[in-house]
């Protein structure tokens, strides 16, 4: 009865072990998307333990009648799907620049905005240090320029170290 116990304690333990989650101690790279305009971001990654990891993103904005420049910071949980599929989900905030397009001449054109943003997301990890996701981030605005909610889709590939 002891080394049926035995047993199945080091089963369930290898069980748990082979499902264990594998992230990057790091990860750079680009993430592109679009909410109200096309944006391009630097992104980085930092792993911060077996299933979570903070994400840092430093990108530019171009809408219809704006251009922005937009520092960002997330907490991130990542959980395993099926081989190298994961899935994730976050939360955190960020700050933004706003230049206007088109203004009256001696009109102020630039605004700062704070924003709360959220994520939730699908990456493979390929055998490579190649990582590759796509991402959905709502985000709500307080400023006079960005006051409401965008919903930001984006792929991003980031090289894993």
């Amino acid at each position: 009865m002891k080394n049926i116990c035995l047993i199945a304690i080091a089963l369930l333990g290898f069980t748990f072990t082979t499902n264990a989650q594998e992230i990057a101690s790091n990860a750079i790279g680009l993430r592109l998307g679009d909410s109200d305009g096309f944006g391009a971001e630097i992104s980085y990654q930092k792993g911060i333990g077996d299933n979570n990891r903070l994400e840092f993103g430093l990108g530019w904005r171009d809408g219809n009648n704006y251009s922005a420049v937009r520092a960002i910071g997330l907490y991130q949980w990542v959980y395993p799907l099926d081989g190298n599929f994961n899935w994730y989900t976050g939360v955190g905030g960020g700050l933004a620049a706003y230049s206007l397009d088109n203004v009256t001449p001696g009109a102020d054109d630039s605004s700062t905005s704070l924003l709360i943003a959220g994520d939730i997301g699908i990456e493979y990890n390929f055998d490579i240090p190649l990582l590759i996701s796509l991402d959905f981030r709502p985000e709500i605005g307080f400023g006079s320029i960005n006051n409401d909610l965008d919903f930001d889709i984006a792929l991003g590939l980031r090289y894993q170290f």
